[in-house]
């Protein structure tokens, strides 16, 4: 989209969002009515705008005068909202567009969620909106809460809290209902919302519509998202790509990690790719924090918002208890986020300040010494937060009473006072419900420290920030490096053809090439080396081994020659029909580990990678991980030991470790290609082979789907 195409955009979206003037169509006087609780919204509010109640019915409502009708409305109102049947809708949207209504927003349900009729009559809804210049919320939503201007249109009792900061959290949730559940929680929290939007079935304006408008909204640092469908995913992506550069950050709910796997996918990487794991990669390397529940989604915004810098590196934690520190350990451990050894002159600089029976590890257990020597907080802070293996500071604190906090918060919010950490200091509740006065807490807040009602969410939710930082290093261009485009085929792609296309993009293949007469295998055999394998080439022809169409370890020229008739008599038998492009001869490989690499290119997302250990491990324990295109070396030599038999990799029971660097190369110019040529629909490298560390590795089968 063009500058002034956004620009054009970004002021019909403020219709919406920041509308001057607000009709009511439906607007009642009976308690608990869709009408009466938005008009009761609005007046609780104080909304200074042009207010137009309109109802039929009626002459007015309390002091305001009625309309009979959207016609009676002035030229230009910049939003209607209709609380009206659904029978209605449609007729009333088309006066809308004849007033030159800037936007509606509608909360009637039944349109394309509800059969062919209504998936009709949303369309119409979308070209209405599109021929008129018209922003359309909805249907089936419940409207939309601005805070930064006190405009709450929603049916759904909303408290505001005007918005009196610029690090503000948008919701953008197609439910509407846990948009307004997500809003008591943030304002339970005490973060500040900008704005809630729910977008509904999305006739005209869907997310990417309303993240767009957040990414340049100076008073929104958070985009907290509800998504249980993208209709514009590459949209989408771009969009990310632009709040991770601009500073924002967008954190994603998304139902459905239990969906099935695509079941019409043409290859096993592609079968192995589901809709959730493909969506989650892509947006992750966008610069998209994925969370797995609400509580989460909070936790995480929390982080965000509150907290100067972003974690990288390790925690540290503070804690009293010795039994607890053992459970942060364990739990740590489960959850990714690295616990750094105390020690050096972080841990010298402790003992100088810590009683004799304190021993300086991580987690550092201060005992009850703390409700003794209250200073002891200011004492021991320093030393770890000036260490740089530590990105983040944890105090999971017991409170017990007001009595016991009122001892133990006043010491440690004055050190945090003195000292004012750049980096995250997070404080945790050990005992949830504990009777506490919110002023400390209000305290820590406005300190920028969030406060976790329990030890569990603060770890999950900084590990979840600790490693999206680490993310945010791994992306490099998609595409780094390009691959020059080939001119494929369509359909199935046979293996001979398949590894060339793969030795153009310099992943590297066995020495062979195709024979068409057993002399020529002959001569092939001879020119590369004794022993060769041969397997039968043809597009209609992906499972060689099981009808004949595969021989290994060939000594000698009579040994191609006896191979070569078994295998086209075999071929005959099991498929008369067949016609084979020839047979491919090529050097027999080492023996080394077996991984599945592969590439999909999912008609949504676009390209993602695949890799894991072949044969049944990849399967039986789904031991496999998705990657975007574009990841640096690095990272995904990072990812290969993120696969749950990486021990493999790193040399099991005597044996070599193996060469990592070279699996990242060949992944790393399988993703170039698929970027390089999206006519690509699937690659399937089954097995590569792995040797030893400095050795290598080698694509032995190959299988390409060219759309």
């Amino acid at each position: 989209m063009s500058e002034a195409n956004y620009q054009s955009r970004r002021v019909l979206m403020d219709r919406l969002l920041r509308p001057r003037s607000v009709a009511l169509v439906g607007a009642s006087p009976t308690p608990g009515s869709f009408g009466a609780s938005v008009l009761a919204n609005l007046e609780a509010a104080g909304f200074a705008g042009e207010l137009y109640l309109i109802n039929p019915k009626r002459s007015s409502i309390g002091a305001r005068p009625c309309l009979a009708s959207v016609d009676d409305l002035p030229q230009g109102v910049d939003c209607a909202v209709l609380m009206i049947p659904r029978s209605s809708v449609m007729e009333t949207i088309e006066a809308c567009a004849r007033q030159k209504v800037g936007s509606v927003i509608v909360f009637s349900a039944g349109f394309a969620e509800s059969g062919e009729e209504g998936r009709a009559e949303q369309e119409k809804m979308r070209q209405i909106a599109k021929d008129n210049e018209m922003v359309i919320e909805g249907p089936n939503c419940l409207g939309m809460v601005n805070y930064v201007d006190a405009i709450p249109l929603t049916f759904v009792v909303t408290p505001i809290d005007k918005l009196q900061t610029n690090n503000g959290i948008a919701i953008v949730s197609q439910s509407g209902a846990m948009a307004a559940v997500l809003g008591v929680s943030l304002r339970s929290r005490a973060l500040g919302i900008s704005f809630s939007v729910s977008t509904g079935n999305e006739a005209a304006a869907g997310v990417e519509d309303f993240v767009e408008y957040m990414i340049h909204d100076d008073h929104t640092q958070v985009i907290a998202m509800i998504v249980e469908q993208f209709r514009q995913p590459k949209r989408f992506l771009d969009l990310a790509r632009r709040a991770r550069t601009s500073g924002k950050y967008i954190v994603l709910l998304h139902p459905g990690r239990s969906s099935a796997a695509r079941t019409s996918a043409a290859t096993h990487t592609g079968a192995m790719a589901g809709d959730y794991q493909v969506m989650r990669t892509k947006v992750e390397h966008a610069g998209v924090l994925v969370v797995d529940t609400l509580e989460e989604l909070v936790d995480v915004s929390d982080i965000l918002v509150r907290c100067p810098s972003l974690p990288s590196g390790g925690a540290a934690i503070f804690t009293e208890s010795g039994a607890f520190k053992a459970l942060a350990l364990d739990f740590c451990e489960s959850l990714g986020l690295h616990l750094p050894v105390l020690g050096g002159s972080t841990a010298e600089a402790l003992r100088q300040v810590l009683p004799d029976f304190i021993p300086p590890t991580n987690p550092l257990d201060i005992t009850a010494q703390g409700l003794v020597d209250p200073g002891l907080y200011r004492r021991t802070l320093p030393a770890v937060l000036a260490d740089e293996s530590y990105g983040s500071v944890v105090l999971a604190i017991i409170l017990t009473d007001e009595t016991t906090s009122g001892l133990k918060f006043p010491p440690i919010i004055e050190a945090l006072q003195e000292l004012k950490p750049i980096k995250p200091v997070i404080f945790a509740a050990l005992d949830e419900g504990a009777q506490i006065s919110q002023g400390y807490v209000e305290q820590l807040r406005a300190l920028g420290v969030p406060f976790f009602p329990s030890a569990e969410r603060a770890f999950r939710a900084l590990a979840q920030v600790t490693a999206f930082a680490s993310r945010q290093h791994d992306a490099v261009v998609d595409g780094d490096g390009g691959i020059e485009s080939m001119s494929l085929p369509s359909g199935v792609i046979p293996e001979y053809k398949s590894k060339e296309i793969l030795a153009h993009a310099g992943i590297r293949v066995p020495d062979g090439a195709l024979a068409r007469t057993v002399y020529e295998a002959q001569t092939i055999g001879a020119r590369i080396g004794f022993p060769v394998a041969m397997k039968a080439q043809s597009s209609e022809l992906s499972h060689k081994s099981d009808v004949g169409g595969v021989a290994l370890n060939l000594k000698d020229e009579d040994a191609v020659a006896e191979a070569w008739k078994r295998m086209h008599r075999d071929l005959a038998s099991a498929l008369p029909e067949l016609v084979l492009d020839g047979v491919l001869v090529e050097t027999m490989g080492l023996s080394g580990a077996e991984l599945i690499v592969g590439a999909h290119n999912d008609p949504d997302w676009g390209p993602v990678l695949l890799v894991g250990f072949g044969g049944v491990l990849a399967e039986a324990l789904h031991d496999a991980r998705l990657l975007a295109p574009g990841l640096s070396r690095e990272a995904i030599v990072r990812e290969l030991y993120q696969l749950k038999s990486a021990a493999l990799l790193r040399g099991f029971r005597g044996s070599p470790a193996l060469d990592v660097d070279a699996v990242a190369e060949i992944i790393a110019r399988l993703g170039q290609l698929v970027v390089s040529m999206p006519s690509i629909r699937e690659v399937d490298i089954n097995p590569v082979i792995v040797y030893p560390n400095g050795l290598g590795a080698v694509a032995l089968d190959a299988l390409i789907v060219v759309a």
